[in-house]
């Protein structure tokens, strides 16, 4: 069953416009560790630090919307992060309150998956997260 549904669309340009001002105040606010080392790695390849930086934004708004909260009753921008599998797919992690929040949300005898889809078509990164909640074996 599906338990929330979430998009948001970014505008690397801000994101770079953020980055250019703020440096690692706004990275270290906004983003785990290792959102920041994919993201350093990502910057001597096509698309950058900016785009990478914004597809990620764009998961984390749209994971609390399908959380059913947006960015606010406590959830803090790192509560959720956005790492790869070997085969490249993004994966989200939640801690902290959406961890909390995710359970809340779960029905008795299931457990939630979190799925995530990133794109980016220069100026613009797009997430799309869907909470999915399958019964326990």
């Amino acid at each position: 069953m599906i338990l929330g549904i979430g998009t948001d669309l970014a505008n690397i340009e801000r994101i770079q416009g953020v980055i250019d001002k703020f440096g690692d105040r706004f990275r270290d606010r906004v983003f785990t560790e290792r959102e920041q080392r994919k993201a350093a790695h990502r910057d001597k390849v096509e698309g950058g630090e900016a785009s990478t930086y914004a597809k990620r934004w764009a998961a984390k708004e749209a994971c609390s919307k399908a959380l059913g909260t947006g960015l606010r009753m406590g959830i803090s921008w790192k509560d959720m992060a956005v790492t790869n599998l070997h085969t490249g797919q993004p994966v989200m992690a939640v801690t902290g309150w959406a961890a909390e929040r995710l359970a809340q949300m779960t029905p008795e005898g299931h457990e939630a998956t979190i799925h995530v889809s990133l794109t980016d078509d220069h100026p613009w990164a797009q997430a799309f997260v869907v909470i999915e909640a399958r019964p326990r074996d």
